[in-house]
């Protein structure tokens, strides 16, 4: 297994991780980024573009992603749409 270099930052840099794609999107990088999170304790954090900053265990958790099923998507350039599929169908 190799490695692959993402993004970060806006762009201006990357990392390597692992070729497997869960140790850096979708939920298992969630759980990775709640147990960091825990890990860190009493640290501070700088928020909008440095002007401020508060504590890191007082950020609020992420919410889960809310289902889009029985939405309406558009699709071919906006021109058109369709109802969204459940996951199950795909």
């Amino acid at each position: 297994m190799g490695k692959i270099r993402i993004r970060t930052g806006r762009g201006t840099g990357t990392i390597e991780v692992d070729e497997d794609a869960s140790k850096w999107s979708g939920d298992e990088f969630k759980k990775i980024q709640a147990a960091r999170k825990k890990a860190t304790g009493n640290r501070m954090v700088h928020t909008g573009r440095g002007t401020g900053s508060r504590k890191l265990k007082d950020m609020p958790e992420p919410k889960a992603r809310p289902s889009t099923e029985g939405m309406t998507r558009s699709t071919g350039r906006g021109t058109s749409s369709r109802k969204s599929r459940n996951k199950g169908s795909q």
